[in-house]
């Protein structure tokens, strides 16, 4: 009898047991939105790997323009976590429209002369080889064409630029494209353009430096997120990744 009812138990003539489906969620991903000075591109590209290696679920995407660019967009609305600027007039900008909060200088950068391959111009400088020159250098509302401007200032010099671009990488674009003789640029986008472009170093281009603010977004949800960032960006292996491209890093 026993049996029986265990043959019967186990399903004889009944309906078949629903087989249980396991579902696994999707894993939850945290977007870290980084908005950033256009200058920064290739070195907060090689910190996002540090990061999201030590934050699993975290992907960080990066918005990299002209500082006076960013900001405006912050001031439309947009959706962004940590601003960094390519000097501190544009941060200023952000602070007083009550958009961030503390800000911490992180390095500081300089400018430089840029040719094509080769120097086809035969630019030797800022200097007159520049008279029949195709020169191009960033707007003066962009923070690299500031300090274009406050540089030629102290070194007493005039500029007559074919086009003014919006920010760093487009009058390094103008260069190695061949769509202009020479350049104005950061010494660090020089260097990130390695073989393409050749390096005329401008005397006197101490005079003039931009320092790099970082801050935290106020209308930020990932405020831990962002912190950890900016942590990262100044801790000594960050300091390290910035000093290898060319930036001074803020203690020196």
């Amino acid at each position: 009898m026993a049996v029986a009812l265990a043959l019967t138990a186990c399903g004889g003539g009944g309906e078949p047991a629903a087989q249980s489906e396991q579902t696994t969620a999707p894993a939850q991903t945290t977007v870290l939105n980084v908005f950033a000075a256009a200058s920064l591109k290739e070195t907060f590209g090689e910190l996002e790997k540090t990061f999201e290696a030590a934050n699993p679920g975290v992907d960080v995407t990066f918005n990299f323009a002209g500082s006076q660019d960013l900001v405006s967009q912050l001031t439309e609305g947009a959706d962004a976590d940590v601003l960094a600027t390519a000097n501190e007039s544009t941060m200023a900008k952000a602070a007083e429209a009550d958009l961030v909060g503390e800000q911490t200088v992180f390095l500081s950068n300089t400018l430089t002369l840029v040719t094509p391959k080769g120097n086809p111009a035969g630019v030797t400088g800022l200097d007159s080889s520049l008279d029949n020159a195709r020169l191009v250098v960033c707007d003066t509302e962009a923070p690299c064409g500031k300090l274009t401007k406050e540089l030629t200032g102290a070194l007493g010099i005039t500029l007559n630029p074919v086009s003014a671009e919006p920010n760093v990488k487009d009058v390094l674009g103008k260069v190695t494209s061949g769509e202009a003789d020479a350049g104005i640029v950061y010494r660090t986008d020089a260097n990130a353009a390695k073989d393409q472009v050749e390096t005329i170093d401008i005397q006197g281009a101490d005079q003039a430096v931009n320092k790099y603010p970082i801050a935290q977004v106020k209308a930020t949800k990932n405020a831990e997120l962002a912190q950890k960032w900016i942590a990262l960006v100044l801790s000594p292996e960050g300091q390290s990744v910035l000093e290898r491209a060319g930036f001074t890093p803020a203690a020196k």
